[in-house]
């Protein structure tokens, strides 16, 4: 279920952390359903157990999982997870959005790219 790419600028904790909140918030991984240990997703995907602690950290940090001391990490059961993630994605877009008329992207090319996007998405 996670994939890490080691083309990806961001550090690979990051990438794992980004994979796990979009397995939460898409729903595939369930409201207090029991997270894999760090040690057996750091062997699953031949990485070092401290890169998954910092993911789960950051996770947790961000609401999205809670750890029960001597049990494990669990996704949190939050209903408002999806929206403030979709809240956080389209406050970046805007960003990214802003940069691309500060640089005269016009509109026209920006929705030919949107489509692009959501094209490729539907195949």
């Amino acid at each position: 279920m996670i994939i890490i790419d080691y083309n990806d600028k961001r550090p690979i904790y990051e990438q794992v952390a980004d994979k796990m909140q979009n397995l939460i918030v898409n729903g595939v991984l369930e409201p207090d359903s029991k997270l894999p240990s760090v040690r057996s997703l750091a062997v699953e995907l031949s990485i070092n157990p401290n890169t998954i602690q910092r993911a789960y950290s950051e996770l947790e940090r961000s609401g999205f999982i809670y750890s029960v001391k001597g049990r494990g990490n669990f996704v949190r059961a939050d209903e408002n997870l999806k929206e403030k993630q979709q809240e956080k994605t389209l406050g970046d877009l805007k960003k990214q959005l802003t940069i691309c008329r500060d640089q005269c992207i016009s509109r026209e090319k920006v929705m030919e790219c949107v489509a692009q996007i959501y094209e490729e998405v539907s195949q």
